[in-house]
């Protein structure tokens, strides 16, 4: 890679080596001092790109960012198998201690938030905007179901039938 190149990928944030670097080094610490000081200059990397990675969260390989860390919270609960696609605005989230485990060569749509106790199947492909609560078996697709209107009304308790008072044309 040409040094411009490097530097086009860094000053966008895309260029995560030092942090994977540094993710590494951590989980390999032997002193507590050592831990903490990689811990903190993680946490200083993943807010300069936008996102997060628990300290306890199990990262096998090295993840595919196409958007880099931008907007990506990893619960430090979470399992993240190798050759994953994850995109920007993505949560892996926790409940109750428990986070999701996602095995090896899943791809995660944008905006997509996984939360709780499940599992996500090998090559399960999760739609941009779902919300996933429940175990994803292999090689399986989930999409976010289209939205409801739950009640229409005004925002005063009155029907809405579509008419605005007030509006040029009345």
């Amino acid at each position: 890679m040409s040094l411009r190149a490097w530097l086009t990928d860094f000053s966008k944030g895309d260029n995560l080596g030092l942090f994977w670097w540094l993710y590494r080094r951590r989980s390999r610490a032997k002193s507590r001092l050592a831990r903490d000081i990689a811990t903190f200059l993680l946490n200083r990397c993943a807010h300069r790109h936008g996102g997060y990675v628990g300290p306890g969260a199990v990262i096998q390989g090295r993840p595919e960012l196409p958007h880099g860390l931008h907007g990506v919270f990893i619960s430090r609960y979470a399992v993240v198998g190798p050759g994953c696609r994850i995109y920007q605005n993505v949560t892996i989230g926790e409940v109750n201690r428990k986070a999701p485990v996602i095995e090896d060569g899943c791809w995660i749509g944008a905006g997509a938030v996984l939360v709780g106790d499940i599992r996500v199947g090998r090559h399960a492909r999760i739609g941009a905007g779902a919300v996933v609560s429940r175990d994803v078996p292999d090689c399986a697709t989930v999409v976010s179901q289209p939205p409801r209107v739950m009640e229409r009304g005004d925002g005063h308790g009155v029907q809405y039938d579509g008419h605005r008072p007030g509006l040029a044309g009345d």
